[in-house]
């Protein structure tokens, strides 16, 4: 059988700021590698090496991309090894297993290009910090809008009917499995993220092993998130393990919630991350047409309309900070190009794969 590769966000510039859930990942991995260095590109590689080492000798791998830089890594896990390799500048106060390795690799530098880093990398990182709090700042301020269209649903919402359909989800979902003795593990990750190629998810990866999926529409405020969550507690006290993929915007609420053991899957799919019934096993779920009082839309179309929009732009402001920090960050790495001893990073590589291959026989 082919080696699985399981996508996810586990750090994301939120409404609150960054947020991460680095620890929920590693719970239970015994040992780590940690990738120093100040290029996040040169730590990029050498994660999606290791990866492809491990996924070419049959190992499922988790990846945790980057929201800050574009196609960066965040931690490469392999979970039957119980390892994993993880950027130590954002993860260094999440791990508690066993250090075994701590690699230097501004040490596969030049002489000249290791100077140039030195002197330069301070104030790259002080300019893209200014705009990552712009980026929070912006989303804040969307958040705070879209707390004004969250009311206009909440105060037309019957939660008596919602309750109805997550009695309903959860008795579907628990009619196929038995309740189990084991205490459940649940992961916390983010459905997607706000990065500077634009909004990102992989949700029809981190699906594909879910044999139904329930797709819930609805707008804002019409309880998709406390659905999720209401299920989520219910199939998590019967034993089995449950992921619950927070929304990129505001980390409290949920937009997916995966039950791989009983293969189930249910998650937001509304904008920007819209998606529709594709696959047998596929229900689509409408709150508003279930739970809301009918006609809301056009009761308050004009009310609805702008705070739509000013949200919009709120998020587009927050995007566009993202980007500027990853062009600076890109600016300065340019720098750096052919500036890498491929021979010691591929012997360095060797090392660590060889290393991390003795767990398997432990």
């Amino acid at each position: 059988m082919a080696a699985k590769q399981l996508d996810y966000f586990a750090g994301d510039h939120t409404a609150k700021g960054f947020y991460h859930f680095y620890s929920s990942n590693l719970q239970s991995i015994r040992q780590g590698i940690v990738c120093n260095g100040k290029i996040p590109s040169i730590k990029t590689d050498f994660m999606k090496e290791m990866a492809n080492k491990w996924t070419k000798e049959g190992f499922d791998v988790e990846i945790i991309h980057s929201s800050s830089i574009k196609n960066g890594i965040d931690c490469v896990i392999n979970r039957e090894l119980s390892i994993a390799i993880y950027d130590g500048d954002l993860l260094k106060l999440e791990f508690q297993g066993t250090i075994i390795k701590k690699l230097d690799l501004d040490a596969e530098l030049n002489q000249e290009a290791q100077m140039i880093e030195k002197e330069s990398k301070k104030l790259v990182n002080e300019r893209m910090n200014i705009a990552f709090q712009n980026a929070h700042v912006s989303f804040k301020k969307g958040l705070y809008v879209h707390d004004g269209l969250e009311e206009i649903y909440i105060n037309n919402m019957d939660f008596h009917k919602l309750n109805k359909l997550a009695q309903r989800m959860t008795k579907d979902w628990l009619s196929e499995g038995k309740e189990l003795t084991k205490k459940a593990v649940i992961k916390h990750r983010f459905f997607g993220a706000v990065t500077p190629k634009g909004m990102v998810d992989f949700i029809p990866q981190l699906t594909t092993d879910c044999h139904k999926r329930w797709l819930i529409k609805g707008r804002a405020g019409t309880g998709k998130s406390t659905l999720l969550k209401k299920v989520a507690d219910e199939v998590s006290k019967k034993g089995y393990n449950v992921e619950l993929y927070h929304c990129g915007f505001d980390p409290e609420s949920i937009d997916m919630v995966v039950a791989r053991e009983i293969g189930f899957c249910a998650f937001d799919s509304t904008p920007p991350h819209e998606y529709f019934p594709e696959r047998e096993g596929d229900i689509l779920i409408d709150i508003y047409e279930e739970a809301v009082e009918p006609y809301t839309d056009e009761k308050y179309g004009k009310a609805i309309e702008i705070l739509t929009d000013r949200y919009k732009s709120f998020m587009k402001k927050g995007a566009e900070y993202l980007v500027q920090a990853n062009k600076l960050n890109e600016e300065w790495e340019q720098r750096f190009n052919n500036s890498i001893s491929m021979h010691k990073r591929d012997k360095l590589l060797e090392e660590v794969f060889v290393r991390s291959l003795r767990n398997k026989r432990s």
